[in-house]
Order: structure tokens, then sequence, then C-alpha cells
């Protein structure tokens, strides 16, 4: 399976290696948001085919179906100006992203917030907000180098996800960057401070902006990441 795109590549990998490839075919379709008519017209396979694969019907998609199905994926958002590629691909072309992942499933943010030591510090009903993905930001990193275009592709695929920002002293200067960019995301966390510690400032931007605001206690930026990469 021969793939140049290095987000291709992946795509293909996780699907080839996954033990359930039909909910990982489902999942990047979704993240593309194209329908099942829609990758069949662009693969020129039935959409039923489409259907078989994602609901378990059929077996295993061999490496050429599944080569067939990302190059698919990828050539009709080029077609559409490549939107979601270039979010994908935004953590290898900046140092102030640590880390950026989709969820197989959503989960909700009480999950994401124990796995990290998590606190919330406004909106308590946050804890039941869905998350389908995060983002590790290096703070001063991203407000030296992120334009206001590209801090928008902080979102990978989606705006459902959790803003996670390291390296900060008050919280105050990741909100404000927040506060001037669209879209917002489902929550925001700052790693390294308590609580009380928190900008009273960002907290009344998180309050005005309607995003949950949460810290973590976690000591390193790659124990951080380790917590992470263990949701499932």
């Amino acid at each position: 399976m021969d793939l140049g795109n290095p987000l291709a590549k992946s795509i293909a990998g996780e699907i080839a290696i996954s033990s359930h490839p039909s909910v990982i075919m489902k999942k990047w379709r979704e993240i593309f948001r194209l329908s099942q008519s829609e990758l069949a017209n662009a693969m020129d396979v039935s959409p039923s085919v489409i259907s078989d694969y994602e609901s378990g019907r059929r077996k295993s998609p061999g490496t050429h179906f599944i080569k067939k199905m990302v190059e698919s994926l990828i050539e009709v958002d080029e077609k559409h100006g490549g939107e979601i590629a270039r979010r994908f691909t935004l953590d290898t072309q900046s140092e102030a992203i640590l880390n950026l992942r989709e969820f197989t499933n959503p989960i909700t943010a009480s999950r994401l917030l124990t796995e990290i030591d998590g606190q919330i510090v406004n909106g308590r009903k946050a804890r039941d907000i869905t998350v389908k993905g995060y983002t590790v930001i290096d703070s001063i990193k991203a407000i030296v180098e992120l334009s206001e275009e590209k801090l928008k592709e902080l979102y990978g695929s989606t705006t459902e996800r959790a803003l996670i920002f390291t390296k900060v002293h008050t919280g105050r200067s990741p909100l404000i960057a927040i506060k001037v960019t669209k879209p917002k995301p489902n929550l925001v966390v700052l790693h390294g401070l308590k609580p009380n510690k928190v900008d009273k400032l960002a907290v009344r931007i998180a309050d005005s902006e309607q995003i949950p605001l949460a810290v973590s206690a976690i000591k390193s930026e790659e124990k951080l990441i380790e917590c992470l990469s263990r949701i499932r």
C-alpha cells in the first residue's frame, strides 16, 4: 500500500491494524464530513459497500480497498480546499502543538479530566459535555508563533474537543486568544495550575464565552500526554 501523503499513511495504518476497522473507517469518513453515498461516489462503488464495511457485515477490508478509500477522502477534501487535511498536518508544522488526537468514540469531559487529574474551575455541569478529541498546546510558543488563522487549526477535525495549554502562569493569555478566535472549544484545560491560581480575568472570559474551564495537576507535559494516550 504505497501512500505518499503522511496523513493518508496514518489513516490507512490505523484502519489496517485496528481490531475494529469498521469503527475506524466510519470515524474517518465522518471526520472528512462525507456521507456514505458521497464516499461511495468518490470511490466508484455502491453505497451499500461502504455501509456493509462500516456495519461489520463485510469482513475486514483489504489493503487495496483501504488505499482507495483513504485516497478518496484526501482527494475530495482537496477539491474543497484541503481544510481537514491541513488541520491534521498542523502538528508537524508547529512546535507549539505538542499532541493532537481524535477519539474513536466521543467521551465525556469528566472522563478526560479523571485521566489527567483535572478539576473544573467554572461551569460545574461541564463534566457531561461531549469531547471528541484534544490538542495539547505549548501556550508560550502558540502565542508567539501562531496567527489567528493558525489558532483556528488547533481544532483538528472538530471544535468538540479540549484545548489543553501547558506552560501556563495564570491562564489569562490563552483565554484572551480564545476570546478573539472563532470557533470555540468545548473545554479548556490549563496544565500546572491550581484552581485558586487561575487569573480572575481568565475565569470571567470563560464565563462570558460559556467555555468550561479546568486545570490539571499532573506535574509534567510528558506525563500529561502519556495519560491522555491511555484514553480509549
